[in-house]
């Protein structure tokens, strides 16, 4: 049975992929311990650290607070507290990160 070794190491396509899947992490890495806001589909908002995420898209925030969706759009009304919550990737319709935790980041996407 005969072995195939590649002399000039792995494809091109390979390296891109690894760089690309690389890149996504250096993000994924910056963004740990911000503040993160999170909408999801019935409505309510979750606000809390972003802590960790998977493979199939579940969001973990820290110190997190619940706002319910308010008929005023003005007014979000009272928090709740949640401390840990795990968000579904299913249910997040769209993950803002809050302004001032990204003002806190050194160079945030900057090439170091």
């Amino acid at each position: 049975m005969a072995t195939m070794i590649e002399e000039n190491g792995p494809s091109t396509h390979e390296q891109s992929e690894v760089s690309s899947s690389s890149q996504a992490r250096q993000k994924l890495e910056g963004l740990l311990n911000k503040s993160m806001r999170i909408r999801m589909t019935d409505g309510r908002t979750l606000v809390g650290l972003f802590l960790c995420t998977d493979r199939d898209c579940n969001v973990i925030l820290g110190s997190a607070q619940e706002f319910l969706k308010s008929t005023d759009t003005f007014s979000q009304g009272e928090p709740r507290v949640l401390g840990l919550a795990m968000i579904p990737g299913h249910h997040v319709v769209s993950i803002e990160v809050e302004a001032d935790s990204l003002d806190d980041t050194q160079g945030f996407g900057a090439n170091h």
